[in-house]
């Protein structure tokens, strides 16, 4: 039977302030432990059982004396805590400086370029909440067709449309003219494209939803196409990368389309990677800081990971971790700068093993590498491959 590996990413499942979190102003940040102590207990027994309990004190997650997959934390080396900068330093491109911010809206120069170019003026080009500014600008853009243009703590460039207003693929015709303009000093990490529908007082964002990611640099997601691997990316993986080192793309619009598109692969023999982002953590529950609604996606989650690891083939690795933290229960709304939870787990791999912290999120890439037997050079990261045999 073919190797096959199965990533999974929770996106903002944080599991603890990073130790430079107090430069990002995260200091106290905890996702997972803080979601739990707020709701007297988290019930994840499936996650439990590989090894989560041993990690931190998680109130509702005990610590299981056998955990038949192997744990540990990672602690971000990239600068910069958002999605982009996560999972390209899961596949061995670490940062060394920020995707850029804008904390007072874009340069003057930079809007009016895009206006020019799409021949629409636009509204607002300040720091915002998404739903909070469609509510404040939605009646205005309605009556005007001026897309609404902003952005947040982190390097995106958002813009906003009604549907009936700026039919969908005309608001991704403006993204690709924002993705081109956004290069050099100005080379955020992402370009959103932010639909909606409904009357003012009742706006709701849409799952047509579609993320411009700056092309990465070569990454181990490359090294697995060249060497004849497939990779099915399920949820924005291929938008984070830019398409590159995609084999297979298949969005989704919400955790259970993720789940169920995941469960489809694993029932498909010809994958090398399944790599696979689970959004709602961060985008639905942490920027909106709703707690049960956060711990609500866990639980369904690790309901769901009972029969993700019976799926499984005896030579395929399943690794869970994430990109960043979103911890619900803090003041913030945005990402918080938190070390990430890892477990792993095979049929044929022993259990019980402490993986201990890893110094970035890099080894999980080339661990995933060195399983399919594919050879790695020039990127970050030290495989924990021959940690999880025994062999170690």
């Amino acid at each position: 039977m073919k190797r096959r590996a199965i990533l999974i990413i929770l996106d903002g499942v944080g599991i603890g302030a990073a130790p430079d979190a107090a430069l990002y102003g995260d200091e106290g940040s905890n996702s997972l432990v803080n979601t739990a102590a707020v709701l007297n207990g988290l019930a994840l027994p499936n996650m439990a059982s590989l090894g989560l309990g041993h990690l931190a004190r998680i109130p509702g997650v005990s610590a299981q004396p056998a955990p038949i997959g192997a744990y540990g934390f990672m602690e971000p080396l990239s600068k910069g805590k958002d999605s982009t900068t996560g999972h390209w330093e899961i596949m061995g491109v670490v940062l060394s400086q920020p995707f850029p911010t804008y904390g007072k809206g874009f340069p003057e120069e930079i809007i009016k370029s895009f206006e020019e170019q799409t021949g629409r003026k636009s509204l607002g080009n300040v720091v915002a909440s998404g739903t909070e500014i469609i509510e404040r600008l939605g009646d205005q853009h309605i009556k005007t067709g001026c897309p609404i243009v902003y952005t947040s703590a982190d390097s995106v460039f958002q813009i906003a449309a009604h549907e009936d207003v700026i039919p969908v693929e005309e608001l991704y015709a403006m993204c690709k003219t924002a993705r081109e303009l956004l290069q050099g000093e100005h080379a955020v990490g992402r370009v959103i494209a932010r639909p909606f529908i409904g009357q003012p007082g009742s706006l709701q964002r849409t799952s047509n939803r579609h993320d411009y990611s700056l092309v990465p640099p070569r990454n181990i997601l490359d090294f697995i196409e060249e060497a004849g691997g497939r990779v099915v990316g399920i949820g924005k993986i291929k938008d984070l990368f830019g398409g590159r080192g995609v084999s297979d793309s298949r969005p989704t619009t919400c955790n259970e389309d993720g789940i169920e598109l995941l469960k489809s692969a694993l029932g498909e023999a010809d994958s090398s990677l399944i790599f696979a982002n689970l959004l709602d953590f961060d985008q639905v529950y942490g920027h909106r800081n709703n707690v049960s609604g956060y711990a609500q996606a866990l639980t369904l989650f690790d309901e769901a990971l009972a029969e993700i690891m019976q799926l499984m083939h005896r030579e395929d690795l399943l690794i869970i971790t994430a990109d960043h933290g979103n911890d619900p229960t803090t003041p913030s709304t945005d990402h918080s700068r938190e070390y990430v939870p890892l477990l792993v787990y095979g049929p044929a791999f022993p259990g019980g093993v402490e993986l201990g912290r890893r110094r970035g999120f890099s080894d999980v890439g080339q661990t995933i590498a060195e399983h399919l037997e594919i050879p790695v050079q020039g990127l970050a990261g030290r495989s924990f491959y021959k940690e999880l045999k025994g062999l170690s």
